[in-house]
């Protein structure tokens, strides 16, 4: 099961990500991509970042602190024949995407 945390995305930081990226539109909110946790620290997807193997994330804590933050994407696939890459970043905390999505399901939202 996904996180439940969403975090609207700050004008100014909507519009650095699109001077970022090659990324016409930037969501005005997003959704935690980690499995479900108990920290305060969230991530949700703003867009891959145009650079092979990397995407470009909101982070947040709380009700607070929020901030553009470029991450490699995680190199780990599922076990079975032609197995989904996992969605998230390297080194993420908790599972990996494909552990709580059905599968054959895809990484956007």
């Amino acid at each position: 099961m996904r996180c439940a945390h969403w975090r609207r995305v700050p004008l100014d930081l909507a519009q650095e990500a699109r001077e970022k990226s090659a990324a016409t539109h930037i969501d005005r909110a997003v959704q935690c991509q980690l499995s479900a946790h108990d920290g305060c620290e969230h991530f949700g997807l703003l867009t891959d970042d145009g650079a092979y193997g990397t995407a470009l994330w909101l982070r947040w804590y709380g009700t607070g602190e929020v901030e553009l933050v470029v991450l490699p994407d995680c190199p780990v696939v599922a076990p079975w024949p032609d197995g989904e890459g996992c969605c998230l970043f390297a080194d993420h905390a908790k599972q990996h995407t494909w552990k709580y999505t059905p599968e054959g399901a895809s990484c956007t939202n």
